[in-house]
């Protein structure tokens, strides 16, 4: 078992491709402006038509490019589908093609500048569904496959297959049974990936998995951009940073907004998961599990815990709809505090909050109704207490 589990983490860490294919189509590189081939083209067109920082951030070339950035940016929000697929270009021209990808450039800038590793990593979630949507119709799906994977094949017949390594290391950020080794078909090293209708096609499965390293690829480019900014730049960006840290700030209001009354007696952990989610985080299949049941158990509708979970950076209606179902008919019970501690979901520290602190406190629940008690208790002594009568005093 020792060896087992030693061969699945050396198999979990996998290297891309030593060497990248070459890529020159310059439509394909515009649609996936983050493709490492896209690099030298886009510094070629930069150099061609006069496009520096300056042109980029307030230049009248670059006003269309802004203006797509932004709806990019938008889209990676409010959005339950990622980024608008259609550009407002035609990038079967060299028009078009620039303002995709420089639109994609200034989105990048703008997420970088806003120093919130939380905001870059649902951007970069929300591009990398983009990318997944058009690949799934897209002829360039091989060279792209190739630039990302290092094993990876499609027979004449259109079923691909993947290398058991770059799939266990892509399907673990993946829900879904189909997703687990024991559902899938492993021979020689290879996993195939047969047709399931036409959501799961063979073809349909690459781009899935494709989009997990796509979208790591963006947020580790962002970051690295991040940390490289400085003051005079970040001062220049400061408008369109406001413009999407409110667009959050608005959206996570609004989510938390949806239980209504009684939300001030949720304990800190279910707070945490709840805000986790609206802000993009990837919440872990635990804190999942608690919020779902947690839910049920205060009564909440399915539809409002649904609701919960639509921020996150997997969010797929259909499954997400059953795994609830799935919750409630089972009438699954909330785990304790011992447990939401070791599996970093609980929100607070010694001090934090004085209920938490108390030696009987061992549940989400039970702090639910100590909070609820004590309301009452205050409720009634306001009830109680008599008016001064005229004189007094």
């Amino acid at each position: 078992m020792r060896g087992f589990k030693c061969l699945l983490l050396e198999l979990y860490f996998v290297p891309k491709p030593m060497t990248i294919p070459d890529l020159t189509d310059e439509v394909t590189l515009a649609r996936y402006p983050f493709l490492p081939q896209a690099k030298s083209w886009i510094t070629s067109m930069a150099v061609k038509h006069g496009i520096d920082i300056d042109e980029l951030l307030d230049g009248v070339m670059m006003d269309r490019a802004r203006i797509r950035a932004r709806s990019r940016l938008v889209d990676s929000v409010d959005s339950k589908d990622g980024v608008e697929v259609a550009s407002i270009g035609d990038i079967h021209t060299e028009e078009g093609r620039l303002l995709e990808a420089f639109s994609f450039y200034y989105a990048r800038l703008v997420v970088g500048a806003s120093e919130d590793e939380r905001l870059i990593s649902r951007w970069a979630q929300a591009e990398a569904e983009r990318a997944q949507h058009i690949l799934e119709r897209d002829s360039a799906i091989q060279v792209i496959a190739n630039t990302y994977l290092s094993e990876i094949s499609c027979d004449d017949k259109g079923i691909w297959k993947i290398g058991l390594s770059d799939f266990i290391e892509l399907c673990t950020g993946i829900t879904g049974s189909r997703w687990r080794l024991p559902n899938c078909e492993i021979n020689d090293g290879w996993v195939t990936l047969h047709d399931e209708g036409e959501r799961y096609s063979s073809r349909a499965k690459v781009a899935r998995l494709l989009r997990e390293r796509m979208k790591e690829d963006i947020k580790q480019d962002a970051l690295e951009k991040m940390t490289k900014m400085d003051e005079s730049l970040l001062i220049r960006l400061s408008e369109p940073v406001g413009m999407i840290r409110g667009l959050v700030a608005s959206k996570t209001a609004e989510t938390i907004a949806l239980i209504g009354a009684g939300e001030d007696d949720w304990p800190p952990c279910m707070r945490k998961i709840v805000g986790e989610l609206a802000e993009g985080v990837n919440v872990n299949h635990f804190g999942r599990v608690f919020l779902g049941s947690m839910s049920r158990c205060i009564g909440l509708p399915q539809e409002t815990t649904v609701d919960f979970f639509r921020g996150a950076p997997d969010f797929s209606e259909g499954t997400t709809t059953y795994q609830v179902n799935h919750l409630y008919e089972r009438e699954y019970t909330p785990s304790g505090c011992s447990k939401l501690k070791v599996n970093h979901n609980c929100a607070v520290r010694t001090g934090d909050d004085k209920l938490c602190d108390q030696p009987w406190m061992d549940h989400p629940l039970k702090y639910i109704r100590a909070k609820q008690r004590r309301r009452k208790r205050q409720e009634s002594l306001e009830v109680n207490v008599e008016p001064p009568k005229p004189g007094d005093g």
